[in-house]
């Protein structure tokens, strides 16, 4: 999981986004109820029908995801004259923040796909549909409904069901609008020949679908950038988000690779997800985050989504509450023993990064506590903390401190955006970390000398930095407990 601090900006900016989805609507029905017995007319379960719901499927679903974060959607696609498209097309132009342009092809059966469900469990699935490529005349009325639409969007969605909605000629002019315009496209694609979408910016398959289209092993994180760098070098794509069920997610391009951690808890049923992960993604991008905070967001939706019955959406609560949990998450994993640190120290050092340090007591800390942190990280890429254990601070600073115990100290430096790790020790100094971590850059307050800070002579003999931090007037704790106790 990405650091969910800027994620929380960047889901306040969903109303912000206005995405233009191009692919196959359908119908979804649930039909759910309770088996108690098995049918005297075969060996199969008797259901007892207890609720039907009905919702949109394919890219109907897409859009109700976006609309579902507060962003504002449109989408292009065709239907059939029957009474299927009919029921969607009402459904579709109810939906609060969509703009519908559905082409109407005589003859034509709209997807339905009709799922029978006791308790959480999938029985069995029933589909009604035509599967060819749409006429030449919807085929113009897509085009031209998403050429005049593509400069009002922020980002292009292709949602390929393989149903006959995205033709060469549909996907050609979606990426083609999406180049005039400086519009990122991202393609959910189908089949095995991901060279039809050439030119895209993101191709977001599954594992199932990399490894069928690749034809590479993706198992591994290894075997999954491997595949999906064969994808972009010979489709001449942009990158690749690939959905790895219980592994996550990844985010690869030419040069970089990110992998996100499975965020479901629980999962009742995978009906949509990949939609709603794809929605995420797409809502976030558009709304101006970096494609790495997209990932994560997009991760975090699936996981959620997966603990809902049926064809769901989730809303910008849903991910807010999700955040606030991972951000309690990120803090408790900051804090580790040095032995922990060194390996996480190791990731960072592999990917170019340069490591700071600083230590203290950090006893209710204070605004200069705030501002020396926020130096030290000025300072390097990653910023390691040395706190000093309470019997240490005691022996140090007397019986009555600390006032906040060690955990409760580490939690709080933790919760810092500024700090990437919090190690604690119980010696007088604290040489032993510095050794252990040794820092590019050391760092300590400006009452002390180079001189006189610890461990400056053992980070300058293999060419570290020692950088004394401007301290904040007025701010110290000693100083805090004085006026509390009167």
């Amino acid at each position: 999981m990405a650091d969910p601090s800027p994620l929380f900006h960047h889901v306040a900016r969903f109303p912000e986004a206005r995405v233009l989805c191009v692919g196959d609507a359908m119908l979804d029905r649930f039909v759910t109820g309770s088996v108690t017995r098995i049918s005297p007319e075969a060996p199969i379960p008797v259901l007892q029908v207890t609720d039907e719901k009905v919702m949109a499927g394919g890219a109907g679903n897409v859009v109700a995801n976006i609309t579902a974060l507060g962003a504002s959607a449109v989408l292009v696609t065709v239907l059939g004259d029957d009474l299927t498209g009919q029921e969607l097309k009402v459904m579709l132009g109810g939906m609060a923040g969509l703009s519908c342009h559905a082409a109407v092809e005589p003859g034509r059966v709209t997807t339905r796909k009709t799922r029978f469900i006791a308790g959480s469990q999938q029985l069995l699935r029933a589909d009604r549909e035509t599967v060819k490529t749409i006429d030449a005349h919807a085929e113009r009325a897509v085009i031209a409904a998403l050429q005049a639409e593509a400069p009002r969007c922020n980002v292009i969605v292709l949602s390929d069901y393989g149903k006959g909605v995205l033709t060469q000629a549909v996907i050609d002019a979606a990426i083609a609008a999406g180049r005039t315009h400086s519009i990122p496209v991202i393609v959910d694609p189908k089949g095995i020949d991901f060279s039809r979408y050439r030119g895209a910016d993101v191709l977001s398959p599954n594992r199932g679908e990399l490894h069928a289209a690749s034809q590479m092993p993706v198992g591994s994180d290894a075997e999954a950038v491997a595949a999906a760098r064969q994808i972009i070098q010979r489709c001449g794509v942009g990158a690749v988000l690939v959905t790895r069920s219980e592994q996550g997610l990844s985010l690869v391009d030419v040069t970089t690779e990110q992998h996100f951690s499975a965020a479901a808890r629980e999962v009742f049923d995978v009906s949509g997800a990949g939609d709603t992960a794809g929605a995420t993604f797409a809502t976030a991008l558009a709304s101006g985050a970096p494609r790495g905070d997209a990932a994560a967001l997009a991760n975090l939706a699936g996981g959620i989504v997966v603990g809902k019955v049926g064809t769901a959406t989730i809303d910008p609560e849903d991910l807010i509450a999700a955040l606030h949990d991972a951000d309690l998450r990120a803090t408790d994993a900051k804090i580790k023993t040095l032995e922990q640190a060194q390996a996480v120290i190791a990731g960072w050092r592999r990917r170019g990064q340069k490591i700071g340090f600083t230590n203290g007591t950090f006893d209710l800390i204070h605004p200069g506590h705030i501002a020396s942190l926020a130096q030290a990280r000025s300072t390097c890429d990653r910023l390691v903390v040395g706190l000093n254990s309470d019997e240490s601070v005691r022996r140090y600073k007397g019986p009555d401190r600390p006032i906040q115990n060690e955990t409760a100290r580490s939690i709080v430096l933790a919760s810092l955006a500024t700090v990437d790790l919090v190690v604690i020790f119980g010696e007088d100094t604290p040489i032993r970390l510095i050794e252990g971590v040794r820092p590019d850059v050391l760092v300590k307050g400006a009452d002390y000398t180079i001189e006189t800070v610890v461990g400056a002579e053992f980070v300058q003999s293999y060419g570290g930095k020692v950088v004394l931090a401007k301290l904040v007037d007025g701010q110290s704790t000693t100083r805090t407990i004085q006026k509390i106790a009167g």
